[in-house]
């Protein structure tokens, strides 16, 4: 096949002509785009404006279609948002109803979004929710992350949350197995200082109940740690005879315990104790020590010995 060769001057033209092309189809992409069209998204309900005497329950997807009017380029990028984007629905209404029409909240739903880029109307046009008795419950709040420490560190107390307790408001078959509430994950390595911070709780995932507050305080007492060795004497259980010999009366106890309560922890911080009712009704020949008792802030390392050996004279 043979080459066609162009000239200097038709190479221009042709040149000039592919930019003329090019720029007409961009000019036509960008006044395209910049008209107006309905398309339908979907988006998330966000509940506003709960009932305080009623416990609801919604009776349908937390998802609706929403028909928005908006340029070429918002309905190019709608694909991105959907499933993300959020809009609030008011539920005041439903002190006296059972139910909500989104409609009639199209004017305050559009309130806050620009003249080329609103609602136009949203399926299903109508929200049905079930109905019980609100009540109250106080529940602990729940620590949820993984904390680490450098090595030589730990807390040298009970992680302290402010408040301890939140309340949850909801129906009472809602509530009734709830007993404590968890944070939003908290995540630190290498702690090795007092630590503060303010966290958020979980989000609740039903919008029927309600929690209050919304966050905790969250301070960890944090101090470097050592060794201590402390003999703890150890009480035996189910004594029913006047003489009974243990051998050894006390037990060596190793744990660890931070510098700043180093002095103050002694043996009167520990309970050791040995139940010879192991030996009255299973035959054991000597008893194993147990620790009822542990400051919250130690970590035993070792108990010396692990079992004690008795005389009974009956």
């Amino acid at each position: 096949m043979p080459i066609i060769k162009l000239s200097a001057i038709e190479r221009r033209r042709f040149s000039a002509f592919v930019s003329c092309f090019v720029i007409a189809v961009v000019a036509w992409v960008l006044v395209t785009l910049s008209g107006s069209y309905k398309y339908t998204i979907k988006q998330v309900v966000n509940f506003k404006n709960a009932p305080q005497r009623r416990a609801y329950h919604s009776l349908q997807s937390d998802t609706v279609d929403v028909t928005m009017m908006g340029t070429g380029w918002q309905m190019l990028f709608s694909g991105l948002q959907e499933g993300h984007s959020l809009i609030n629905i008011d539920l005041h209404t439903l002190e006296n109803r059972d139910f909500v029409v989104l409609n009639k909240q199209l004017e305050q739903i559009n309130a806050t979004k620009d003249t080329v880029n609103y609602v136009v109307s949203i399926d299903p046009d109508t929200l049905y929710f079930d109905f019980t008795s609100r009540t109250n419950k106080r529940v602990l709040v729940h620590l949820a992350g993984d904390i680490s420490y450098q090595r030589g560190y730990f807390a040298s107390d009970k992680i302290l949350m402010k408040p301890t307790y939140v309340n949850i408001s909801g129906s009472s078959a809602r509530i009734k197995d709830i007993h404590e509430w968890p944070t939003d994950s908290l995540k630190l390595t290498d702690l090795n200082e007092n630590y503060s911070t303010r966290i958020a709780l979980k989000p609740v995932a039903d919008g029927s109940l309600v929690i209050f507050p919304k966050q905790v305080e969250v301070k960890i007492p944090v101090d470097e740690y050592t060794e201590k060795v402390l003999e703890v004497p150890v009480k035996l259980m189910n004594q029913h005879y006047d003489n009974v010999k243990v051998f050894p009366q006390k037990v060596k106890v190793t744990f660890t315990v931070s510098l700043k309560k180093y002095a103050e922890t002694n043996e009167e911080f520990f309970d050791a104790n040995a139940d010879l009712e192991l030996w009255r009704s299973k035959g054991y020949s000597s008893l194993p020590v147990r620790l009822n008792r542990i400051p919250s802030y130690c970590k035993i390392v070792s108990v010396e010995p692990r079992n004690i050996d008795f005389i009974v004279k009956k």
